[in-house]
């Protein structure tokens, strides 16, 4: 079991940027952010694997999110782009040190590690 931290929320105009970070205290598969609004389920965004950088995106960010791992810094970062009042939420890092099957990314349940989340506004 890992320890994850996030970092980097804030709130921002519409179409503005903002990158969230995320640092493991051990080894993982894989990692991602979801995020949960306000009376909603929570949402898979975006999930890289650790030793080969695959990526994964939600429909509803693709083009606008960009997700990254730093082997240095032993992190992973969200970077987003464009964003719009829909894009508030509570944004979640999530790790698994199992393997996961690709048809599993998206799922919450997948995901045995989380952490606190951190709050994103996007003002109208």
């Amino acid at each position: 079991q890992v320890q994850l931290k996030e970092s980097g929320g804030g709130l921002v105009q519409t179409g503005g940027s903002l990158r969230l970070s995320c640092t493991a205290s051990g080894r993982t598969f894989i990692m991602a952010w979801f995020r949960q609004a306000p009376g909603k389920e929570r949402e898979f965004v975006a999930a890289i694997t650790w030793n080969f950088g695959v990526t994964y995106y939600a429909d509803s960010v693709k083009g606008r999110f960009s997700i990254s791992r730093d082997s240095a810094e032993k992190s992973m970062t969200l970077r987003m782009n464009s964003l719009n009042p829909e894009d508030t939420a509570v944004y979640y890092c999530a790790a698994e040190q199992q393997t996961v099957l690709k048809a599993s990314v998206m799922g919450p349940d997948t995901y045995g590690n989380w952490g606190q989340g951190t709050q994103v506004t996007v003002s109208s």
